[in-house]
């Protein structure tokens, strides 16, 4: 019994020097992610900074950026919403199709492609800068893997695609050393997007790992070209970039602006006039239902016509149970025309149910309508000349003819045109 107290004071004193060793390497270790993360913490104020917001799609590593950029002030000011696929279904969902392998270059650019569209859908349509940044990656962890720890990283904007190739040293670095560097590679990443600082230092091994850059530049009309096949959901033609609104809510006239005229500009002003903070925004569709696409050079040409400070988005859907996927939390400006071909059965297959499905759906995205007076087979018709269902009645409202009254149409235009030529 003697000898056991002897015994502890010994073991105590071990335990103490035992612990003082591991406070010095893991000082040691603090400090030197301190110094880093203040260098990360400067780059991710400047990404905030910056009018570039993004959607971020992650898989498999880089966990950490996720807390890094939501943890510095203003990360509403860059993050729209960020993903994290950690299940096999989780991407397949996202890619809606299984990928060829999970983690490669295709499969990232992939993501990316993705997490661009979906930053088209969340930002409001004001000539803002968005990005979609897709990774994935493969690092260490229980069991070990047999081939390499690598990681692929691409950023998707309107004109270019990022594209990051990392392999690293299999053995050099833990599971959080790995995340840990492919994190600072993700800030890296949107930091070049965002034209900002991206003074990261990768620490990467010399000789064993290099880093990998390719930037590709998609002209105006490559960028029509995957709006046509459907690549991206549409192009926002606005020049007037990044400039500060107190605008909430879009107001949206869908047209074929061929071409756009005073018509057009009144109406807009008078449905924004009717909804408090609305943000005026002309829709191009490049896909008609009842006619065939419109080529590349009708929609530069009608484009055009848009850049003297308004706000033009081209896409690539003709229906508006489609556009309102596109435009949550709107309104659209129609004619009455429009509006009786709105709830008209017969283009739901001649079935009422299915028609106030479709509107009900509309409405549940936060949409709704504004309907101005328009000629109709040679009779001027309002929205008090539409039958509107009951289920759907609040979604409609007029626009007073002492707002907007107008028998202007492009039409009209195109045949005074030609006579005149």
């Amino acid at each position: 019994m003697l000898n056991v107290v002897p015994n502890l004071i010994v073991l105590c004193r071990i335990a103490s020097v035992v612990n003082w060793l591991w406070s010095k390497v893991g000082l040691s270790r603090r400090e030197k992610l301190s110094k880093m993360d203040s260098v990360v913490r400067a780059v991710i104020e400047a990404i905030h900074s910056s009018p570039t917001r993004a959607v971020l799609c992650l898989s498999g590593g880089a966990s950490q950026a996720l807390g890094w950029l939501l943890s510095v002030p203003r990360a509403s000011s860059t993050v729209l919403e960020a993903t994290f696929m950690y299940s096999r279904a989780s991407m397949v969902q996202l890619l809606g199709k299984v990928p060829t392998q999970s983690v490669c270059r295709e499969t990232a650019d992939e993501i990316a492609l993705e997490a661009y569209n979906r930053a088209l859908e969340l930002s409001m349509p004001e000539g803002m800068q968005v990005a979609g940044i897709g990774f994935t990656g493969v690092l260490a962890s229980i069991p070990p893997k047999r081939g390499d720890h690598r990681c692929f990283v691409s950023a998707r904007t309107q004109n270019g695609l990022w594209q990051y190739d990392l392999t690293l040293a299999k053995g050099h670095r833990d599971r959080y050393g790995e995340d840990y560097l492919t994190s600072c590679l993700l800030v890296k990443t949107l930091a070049n997007v965002c034209g900002t600082i991206d003074d990261i230092p990768l620490d990467l091994k010399e000789g064993i790992e290099k880093l990998r850059e390719t930037k590709l530049v998609y002209s105006e009309e490559e960028q029509l070209q995957q709006l046509l096949s459907g690549k991206i959901c549409m192009i926002n033609f606005s020049d007037r970039v990044n400039s500060p609104t107190s605008g909430t809510r879009r107001v949206v006239l869908s047209g074929s602006f061929n071409p756009l005229h005073d018509g057009h500009v009144k109406l807009l002003d008078a449905a924004c006039s009717l909804r408090e903070g609305g943000l005026p925004c002309y829709e191009l569709s490049a896909i008609n239902a009842d006619k065939p696409p419109l080529g590349l050079t009708d929609i530069k040409e009608r484009s055009n016509q848009f850049r003297s400070g308004n706000t033009l988005v081209v896409t690539n859907q003709p229906y508006f149970f489609k556009k309102a996927e596109l435009f949550p939390d709107s309104t659209f400006v129609v004619g009455a025309d429009t509006a009786l071909r709105l709830l008209d059965p017969k283009y739901y297959g001649n079935s009422k149910v299915r028609m106030v499905e479709v509107m009900l759906g509309i409405r549940k995205l936060g949409c709704d309508f504004l309907v101005a007076g328009r000629k109709v087979d040679e009779a001027f018709k309002v929205l008090a000349d539409v039958e509107v269902p009951t289920e759907v009645e609040g979604m409609f409202q007029e626009i007073p003819l002492s707002l907007f009254q107008s028998d202007l149409s492009s039409t009209q235009l195109r045949a005074q045109a030609r006579q005149q030529g």
